[in-house]
């Protein structure tokens, strides 16, 4: 499945980089303005099949981490089936000759072998949630990486598109001459300059999250505090008492 996953963006990165070079090509014919937009387009949509194909190494370190994990489950599985099968031997003997002396030979291997699961259950454990958070590391900073610098290369597009004069023209009427060459080779030139000094720390977007674990000391003082509040809702208010001493008729 992962693989499939691998071979579309593989795809996507092959015909980005064609509908580049294609966009170049139709845009030679154009007017100056038209001709230089489009070429220097094309060298954009060309690094986002660049950046597509970064990702597919950077998903593939994700898939073999996540890969890992079933082969450490495959491992821990004879473990488990020594365990069932004894237990099952025994759970048999007890039924067809419960005064059979391999009861308690048997029960003493399923100690063993409990033990033995304990430790290869215990390293599984662990290690899975070591590779889990890794894999998921490695494809979440590698989806951060790809997005943000899409983001650039097509805040850098749109800086192209400024160059194109759209104003419309009547029939006979002439374009002013197109002198957007230095703007739109600048335009590149900072985008690759963005793009090769990105790094994870910098990254514009950060999550903010709502949920926060508190720590032992207030998770202990807030439930002190809510012990307090419910013993004096507990409390029963009582009824005042008049000091006025009734008068005898």
């Amino acid at each position: 499945m992962e693989k499939n996953v691998m071979r579309d963006i593989e795809l996507l990165a092959k015909e980005q980089r064609e509908v580049a070079k294609q966009l170049s090509l139709w845009g030679e014919d154009g007017d100056d303005d038209v001709s230089d937009v489009t070429d220097k387009l094309g060298v954009l949509i060309y690094e986002i099949g660049e950046l597509e194909d970064q990702y597919i190494d950077k998903y593939d370190q994700y898939r073999i981490t996540l890969k890992s994990i079933r082969n450490i489950e495959a491992s821990v599985q004879p473990s488990r089936e020594r365990k069932q099968k004894i237990t099952d031997h025994i759970a048999q003997l007890k039924y067809k000759d419960p005064n059979s002396d391999k009861i308690i030979v048997l029960e003493q291997e399923l100690v063993r072998a409990e033990a033995e699961s304990l430790v290869a259950e215990a390293q599984l454990s662990n290690i899975t949630r070591d590779k889990l958070k890794a894999a998921f590391n490695y494809q979440f900073d590698a989806l951060r990486e790809v997005t943000e610098k899409l983001a650039l290369i097509a805040g850098y597009g749109k800086a192209l598109l400024e160059l194109l004069d759209d104003s419309p023209v009547t029939p006979g009427e002439t374009r002013p001459a197109y002198d957007g060459y230095e703007a739109s080779k600048q335009i590149i030139i900072d985008c690759e300059n963005e793009l090769a000094n990105w790094t994870l720390d910098h990254a514009a977007v950060k999550a903010t999250t709502s949920i926060r674990r508190a720590t032992q000391e207030e998770y202990e003082n807030g439930w002190a505090e809510s012990e307090e509040e419910e013993e004096v809702e507990e409390e029963e208010p009582q009824e005042a008492v008049s000091d006025k001493v009734p008068v005898s008729a």
